[in-house]
C-alpha cells in the first residue's frame, strides 16, 4: 500500500517486517528497523498505476523468523545459502551496478538456485530526473548502498507452502528467425540469425523491428524477455545479459497492453500475492498510470527476479 513517511515510520518502530520502495529522499531518513528498501518512482497502486515521490510502498510481512543481510557481487553467490528452506527470500539490486550484472550473469548457476524461492527486483530512478542514482537500503543497519544488494529472508510456517509466479504476456512469434548470440551479456554487436552473422543494430533498422517488445528466449520451455534498452554506436544494449545455449525470437506483437495484462491475470483472480512487481517498460508502454491491472499491487521496477533476472515480466509470491 501506498503510505506517506510519517505513517510509514510509524510502521518500522512498532517493529513490522517491512519491504519499502519510494525515492532516494525518504528510504533515506526512514529509521532504522526490521525492512529493506530500494528506489522507485513508479508504482501499482489499489486505484491504478501511480507516478509519485511524496509516498512509499509498503508491504508488510506476518512472519517472526527472518534475517536481513547486504550483498556484494563477491557475496551474492550466498544469497541461497541464507535463504530458508521453507520461506521466500526478497532481494532488490541497484540498477547498473556490478552486482546487478554479476547476479543477471550468474545466478541461474547459483547453488540451489531453483530449490530456495528468490524473487526480487532491480531499483531505479524516475526517467524523467536527471542525476538520480538508484539506491538500495538495509533498513536494519541504516546503511545505503549504490553497489550492493539488499535481501530479506523469511521463514513460513512448516504448514505453509511457498511459490513464486509470473505473468509474462509476450510469447515468440512463430515467424520470427532464430537469434543466436556467441558472446554473453548486457549488449550485442553481432549475432546469428537463421545461423548467419549479422550487424544486430542494422539488422533492426532494415527489418523494421520493434524494440519496445522484446527477444523471448526458450528456457527449457519457458519464456524468459531480453528487453532493449537502447542502440548506441551500432551497439544494441538490453536490460538482461543473453546466453549462448538460448535460442532467441523477436516477441509477438501486442495492440492492447493492459487487456493483455487482464486477460492473463482472469485465471489469477483468486490468488492473494504476499508481495508483487511489474517493470517499468510495461508501465511505460502499457500506458498503465491511471489505469487498473488489478490484484497484484507494489513496486514498478527496472527488472524483476523470479530466481533469475527477467524483463518486462510482472512476478509475486504467494504463500498458501
Amino acid at each position: 500500500m501506498l503510505l506517506s513517511f510519517e505513517d510509514t515510520s510509524i510502521m518500522i518502530l512498532s517493529g513490522k517486517l517491512l519491504h519499502i520502495a519510494g525515492t532516494e529522499n525518504l528510504i533515506k531518513k526512514l529509521p532504522k528497523g526490521n525492512w529493506i528498501g530500494g528506489t522507485t518512482e513508479y508504482f501499482m497502486a489499489s486505484d491504478g498505476g501511480k507516478v509519485t515521490n511524496d509516498l512509499l510502498f509498503v508491504t508488510s510481512f506476518p512472519y517472526e523468523k527472518y534475517k536481513i543481510g547486504s550483498y556484494d557481487e563477491n557475496t551474492i553467490t550466498s544469497i541461497t545459502n541464507d535463504a530458508f528452506n521453507n520461506g521466500f527470500s526478497i532481494v532488490i539490486l541497484p540498477f547498473d551496478s556490478v552486482v546487478h550484472k554479476v547476479y543477471a550473469d550468474k545466478a541461474p548457476g547459483f547453488e540451489g538456485m531453483y530449490i530456495k524461492n528468490i524473487a526480487g527486483w532491480v531499483a531505479g530512478i524516475n526517467l524523467n530526473v536527471l542525476g538520480q542514482i538508484p539506491i538500495t537500503v538495509n533498513g536494519l543497519t541504516g546503511e545505503v548502498f549504490t553497489d550492493k544488494a539488499v535481501a530479506v529472508h523469511i521463514c513460513v510456517p512448516d504448514d505453509k507452502v511457498v511459490s513464486i509466479g509470473i505473468v509474462n504476456i509476450f510469447k515468440q512469434d512463430e515467424n520470427s528467425p532464430v537469434f543466436e548470440f556467441t558472446e554473453e551479456g548486457f549488449s550485442a554487436r553481432t549475432c546469428l540469425v537463421n545461423g548467419e552473422e549479422v550487424v544486430l543494430a542494422d539488422y533492426i533498422a532494415q527489418n523494421g523491428i520493434n524494440t519496445k517488445f522484446p527477444l523471448v528466449g526458450d528456457y527449457s520451455g519457458a519464456g524468459i524477455n531480453i528487453s532493449f534498452k537502447s542502440i548506441e554506436n551500432g551497439v544494441v544494449q538490453f536490460y538482461a545479459p543473453v546466453f549462448r545455449d538460448i535460442k532467441y525470437k523477436t516477441a509477438k506483437s501486442i495492440n492492447d497492453y493492459v487487456n493483455a495484462f487482464n486477460d492473463h491475470l482472469n485465471s489469477l483472480k483468486n490468488v492473494e500475492a504476499a508481495f508483487s512487481c511489474n517493470c517499468v517498460l510495461n508501465f511505460l508502454y502499457g500506458e498503465l498510470e491511471g489505469k487498473d491491472i488489478k490484484a497484484f499491487f507494489g513496486p514498478i521496477t527496472f527488472g524483476e527476479v523470479a530466481y533469475q533476472l527477467v524483463n518486462q515480466t510482472l512476478i509475486y509470491v504467494t504463500v498458501t
